[in-house]
Formats: structure tokens, sequence, C-alpha cells
């Protein structure tokens, strides 16, 4: 904690209470009404995507083997909910799902004819795996020669990385990100969370809205490809323009407290007496007076990049004198752009998260509340609402493919070979 007077986790009340309290009543954002996704996903990057899609209205129609899509196997923090994992709520609201079991024939024809139906056919499995089950991109084009064909993958559709597993921590390896959030003292670190997942799917989702936008216009179709690899060189953008375009140093480590190789001092996180602070872009000559350094201590503005171990570490041994709360008061009194460096429970109990509904609870599947994280952009001041939890296995099965016009008894048939699960009562 940073010793703000926050209340501490325990001292207030549950975030379940906390955000129903908050929680502005939730709106049915229909921009995507009437637009159908059939999602071969897992893992996240591909769920995620096309929940943001499903969070605007689209009909998004998840399909997963009988025994469950790796989501509802692994989870993080070794945490279930009623049997839910943990990635299962991450990127599955507001879908409806189907079981198929794509290695059977009779499978692959109902795969075929939702894709005659859909818009958007979204996957990530490795490069050409559909392909080798007649629902491939070239496959997909014959059956709906208007289709948008989305492929998700760690490193491209084709190139000499095409056969090697696509996973976040692997990527931020080979991307360099690791090497960059690391320090010089320490050296590379992971970031904290999957971020090129969570960038791919944004560029995922964004990649797709820009093929609908085309198709609406022309009625013309589209491949869609991103990639974990392109996402993280995407997500460090500014450091490689920097690199690209200018100098090209040794190490792109953070060099002390300063957050990026780029950055002149005082850009970075500083440990004050009791936790840490933020110092962002600004004037060292104002902080300077801020800290009341002396005059043997104050480095000039235009040396702030060529002299910036020396000043970080000047103002590394002036803020560790004080609290983070000293450290605010005289940044807010002299414009400092500050920000106290918070853990989960100061996130949770903060106000403007609070007040932009950035978390939600919503009663689950299996009927206990779930918490989640909200959809992250309004439209004419609306937030999204959760229509649908993440479902059970198979929820709708039953539902899909009577809308495809099949009666009970071929619904039989189906079960009988194998090709589709009955709905999981518990996952």
């Amino acid at each position: 904690m940073h010793g703000l007077s926050l209340k501490s986790i325990s001292e207030i009340e549950s975030p379940t209470a906390r955000f129903q309290v908050n929680r502005k009543q939730g709106c049915m954002v229909d921009l995507l009404k009437g637009i159908r996704v059939l999602s071969l996903n897992h893992f996240l990057m591909g769920p995620v995507g096309v929940q943001f899609l499903a969070d605007l209205g689209a009909d998004v129609i998840a399909v997963e083997p009988p025994g469950g899509a790796f989501q509802r196997k692994w989870g993080g923090a070794d945490k279930r909910v009623d049997g839910q994992s943990m990635l299962l709520l991450t990127g599955n609201r507001n879908k409806r799902s189907l079981t198929l079991d794509l290695k059977k024939p009779e499978a692959v024809v109902v795969a075929r004819q939702l894709i005659a139906k859909s818009d958007v056919i979204a996957e990530n499995f490795r490069p050409g795996v559909l392909d080798k089950l007649g629902l491939g991109y070239e496959d997909a084009k014959k059956i709906n020669p208007q289709i948008i064909y989305a492929a998700a993958s760690g490193y491209g559709p084709d190139g000499p990385y095409v056969d090697r597993p696509g996973q976040d921590l692997l990527i931020q390896a080979l991307s360099g990100l690791a090497m960059i959030t690391g320090s010089r003292e320490q050296g590379p670190r992971a970031v904290g969370v999957s971020a090129i997942d969570h960038h791919g799917a944004a560029l995922f989702a964004a990649g797709i809205l820009a093929a609908l936008v085309r198709k609406a216009r022309t009625g013309q179709g589209c491949r869609v490809d991103v990639s974990l690899l392109s996402a993280a060189l995407d997500l460090q953008m500014e450091s490689f323009t920097c690199y690209l375009n200018g100098q090209r140093p040794d190490d792109v480590r953070q060099p002390g407290p300063v957050a990026g190789w780029y950055y002149g001092a005082p850009y970075g996180i500083y440990a004050t007496r009791d936790g840490h602070i933020a110092i962002s872009l600004g004037s060292l000559e104002a902080l300077s007076d801020a800290l009341g350094l002396p005059a043997d201590q104050r480095i000039p503005d235009e040396e702030a990049y060529r002299r910036r171990d020396e000043a970080s570490a000047i103002i590394a041994a002036s803020v560790a004198k004080r609290t983070t709360t000293e450290c605010i008061v005289l940044f807010e009194a002299r414009g400092i752009w500050h920000a106290a460096v918070n853990d989960y429970a100061d996130v949770v109990a903060d106000p403007q998260i609070a007040h932009n509904r950035n978390f939600q609870v919503v009663t689950g599947a299996t009927g206990t509340p779930i918490t989640l994280v909200s959809h992250p952009v309004r439209y004419d001041g609306e937030q999204p609402d959760v229509r649908l939890p993440p479902q059970k296995l198979g929820a709708q099965t039953e539902e899909i493919l009577k809308e495809l016009g099949y009666d009970a008894g071929k619904l039989k048939d189906l079960y009988d070979t194998g090709a589709i699960g009955a709905a999981d009562s518990h996952h």
C-alpha cells in the first residue's frame, strides 16, 4: 500500500457490493446487431478479441470440442468459481456455446452450414489446421464469398516460425519486450500480465471491424491476420521508432529508476519511505524546486537525457527520505505530474474506477455472482451490458442447431455419432 488515506480492502465494503452499488444500469449496445461471428478460438487473444464484438451485440457462436476448449481447463491463481476457470470468465461473456467435435465429418458439415450463415469466422488454431478439415479460408470463401475470415496466430500464417508455439511469455522474450521491461541491475523481466494477448485481441477486433465496414460498403469479404509477434512490436512502437531512427544503445533495459531507455530523467518510478511514486514527463528544474535540492545537485533540463543516471540517482535519494503522501503534497503544489503506485487493493478501492464502472458484478451461469472487467468503451455515454455471462459448455448447442433446421431426429443422430455433446451441467 502506498500510504494514502484510502481504506484498506478489508475496511471497505466487499468488491461485489461496491460495484453493485456504483454500477449504473447497463444498456443493450447493439451496434453490431445482426452480425454473426463463428468463433473457433481458445486460449486468450482470440476469445477476448471476439468478446469485444459480442459486447457490441454481435451473435458470437463459440465452438468448442465436447470436452471444452483450453480456457475452461486453466485460469490462473489456482482458483475456480463453481468449476469455472478464471480464463473462461475473462474472455467468454455474451457468447453462445456450441459443442462440435470437428474430428467428426458430421460436425464439419454443421460448421460449414454455420459459415454459410455467418459474417465472420474467427479462429486461432495453428496455421493450416482448419485447412486440413476443409474449413480454412479458401474453403470458407467457396461456401460464403463474402465471408470475413480472421485468423490469430503466434507468428503469422507463414514464415520460418510458423510451426513454433505462440504464447505470450515466449513472444515477450522474442520481441524484446521482456528485455526493455527489465532493469540493468536485474536483467530482463516479463510484463506482469498477458499484455501481448490483450493488445493482440484489440487488434483482432479492430481488423474484423475494418473488414466489416468494407463489406458493408462493397459486399467484399476479407482475410484478416493478426499475430502475437506483430502485436508485440506494435505495442513497442514508440521505443522501436526511437531505436530505428535515432540512437541504438547497446542496452535497452531500464536505466535505474528511469522507465525506459529512450527517456530522460525524471521519468520513472521511485521508492519512497513507505511505498513508490511515479514521476512523469516534466521539468527537472521544477522538480528540483519541489524537492528543495541544493544548487550542486540541480541538473539543467537540456541535460535531462544525457545525465539521466546522475539526475535519477539524486531524485531517488531525495524521494526516499519522504513518505508517498509527503511527495504527493509537494508535487501537487508545484504541478509535477505524478501518481502513487497502487497495488490491486488500492485499484479496487479507487473512486475514479468505481465512477467509470470498470468492474461489474453479474450473476454467473451457475447462479453465483462473478465480478468481471467491463467493456472499456462507451457509446453515446452508455456502457454495454453483459447479456450472457460465460456460458456452460454447449449451453446453446440445440438452440443453434434448431436455427439451422435440425429437428429432434437429426439432433439425436449427431449425439449418437459424437459430433456434438450434451450441455454440461457443471462447466
